[in-house]
């Protein structure tokens, strides 16, 4: 279930934690960002801090969950939710070209931190 907190930076995730994930016995490998190396949040407010996080089941290559904390990344989690609802493969999402320059170009980095 997708959640949301409105607080100052907002909090947002959906799937499972990188915790759930390996109780569950899933073998998967969690890829961290810093929300500035996106060009889009440079343009969102001067200093912006945040993070992403996605966890990535390793044997289907999908995503299983995604955390963002920051300000507006409450919209971030929408696409979110439809690659780990829908099981998306990662090889399919580098097909879902992010807007430049606007916070979900996240998703681009951490595909490319993901690939190393």
């Amino acid at each position: 279930m997708p959640q949301v907190v409105f607080t100052d930076p907002e909090a947002a995730a959906v799937g499972l934690s990188l915790a759930e994930a390996e109780r569950a016995g899933l073998r998967v490998r969690a890829v961290d960002l810093d929300l500035r190396q996106v060009a889009g949040a440079g343009l969102y407010a001067p200093g912006y801090r945040g993070h992403a996080r996605m966890v990535v089941d390793l044997e289907r290559e999908v995503v299983v969950g995604a955390s963002f904390v920051g300000p507006g990344i409450g919209e971030l989690l929408h696409s979110a939710t439809v690659a780990v609802v829908g099981e998306v493969p990662i090889a399919r999402l580098w097909h879902a070209v992010p807007s430049y320059p606007t916070l979900s170009e996240a998703w681009l980095r951490l595909l490319e931190a993901y690939r190393g």
